[in-house]
């Protein structure tokens, strides 16, 4: 069996998976708001209990982290839970839990389980996109996360709009502290302010969506712009890497119209004469982190889990 961790910035989720995949444990709790040492303490709780309920011994632990490994520093960076940032954390839970964890950003977790046995299995590179509160990717290649040289291999979310009309420079502010990124349009507080824009109530994105369905026409223009965007955003990663498919995840993929609307107009973006990518929603939904998480052991290859931490591994 192996652990998989997801944690959020309101919660943090563990589950346990068999040699099947099959979850076989799978418990939540609060993440301690801005509180590092709190959320060590509730990861080695989660992790503990978790082994004493199933009576499994000490098995492998992954996590997914809302930030990434910098590979100059060893310190967590680009992390939304702020408190993490500049925090060894692989190491203090490899402390922690008397094992070595490891760690990947939650986008690149998710792209791995759906990659492994979700809706990309088989496929050999694929591009994970989580479209929610915010706006992030991962990608697969061979079964194997790519991380890149400076760890942010997938973050399309904080790049700019690609093909911008006159009316949408020169952005929206971003928290990164650049204007005009891809996330500030395509998350769901990016679709509900475009509705806002035009005028709309405040409504949830998958009201909007519901009203658009319905034939609302304020909520069909937003939903046409937004799908636009979305078609314009992912061809720039066909165009640069080509994946088999793109799969997506997070709060906005239930939105069912993207998957006829958004495949057809890629090609008016896509520098090819065809466009075959496949655009299909996660197989694991909400599950598909966690699940990759755990994913990050391969126990069935030359993985290999010491018995006391050293070093942790770099996922």
């Amino acid at each position: 069996m192996r652990i998989g961790i997801d944690l959020g910035g309101t919660k943090i989720e563990i589950a346990v998976l068999d040699a099947g995949g099959n979850i076989r444990l799978r418990r939540r709790a609060p993440t301690p708001k801005g509180d590092y040492q709190g959320i060590i303490d509730t990861i080695r709780t989660l992790v503990q209990n978790a082994e004493a309920e199933l009576d499994s011994g000490r098995v492998s632990v992954g996590v997914g982290i809302p930030g990434t490994i910098s590979p100059a520093t060893g310190l967590i960076k680009n992390a939304n839970s702020v408190c993490l940032i500049g925090h060894a954390l692989d190491e203090d839970l490899g402390v922690a839990l008397g094992r070595p964890v490891r760690l990947a950003n939650d986008a690149n977790c998710f792209a791995l389980s759906e990659a492994k046995d979700g809706a990309a299995a088989g496929a050999r590179v694929v591009f994970g996109v989580i479209i929610g509160t915010g706006t992030g990717g991962g990608i697969v290649v061979d079964g194997k996360v790519l991380t890149g040289r400076n760890s942010i291999a997938g973050e399309w979310g904080h790049n700019p709009l690609p093909w911008p009309h006159p009316q949408e420079l020169p952005g929206r502010p971003c928290y990164c502290g650049n204007t005009g990124c891809i996330e500030t349009f395509l998350s769901g507080p990016g679709l509900r302010a475009t509705f806002a824009e035009l005028g709309g109530p405040p409504l949830l994105a998958a009201q909007i969506a519901q009203r658009a369905q319905m034939g609302e026409p304020l909520a069909v223009q937003t939903m046409d712009i937004y799908t636009d965007r979305l078609a314009r955003s992912l061809a720039t990663v066909v165009n640069l890497l080509d994946p088999d498919i793109i799969v997506l995840g997070g709060g906005v993929s239930n939105i069912e119209s993207l998957y006829d609307t958004v495949p057809a107009l890629l090609r008016k973006y896509v520098f090819s004469d065809d466009v075959s990518t496949q655009i299909i929603r996660a197989k694991h939904g909400d599950s598909s982190g966690v699940r990759g998480a755990a994913w990050l052991w391969d126990l069935s290859s030359q993985d290999s889990m010491p018995d006391r931490p050293r070093h942790s591994s770099r996922a």
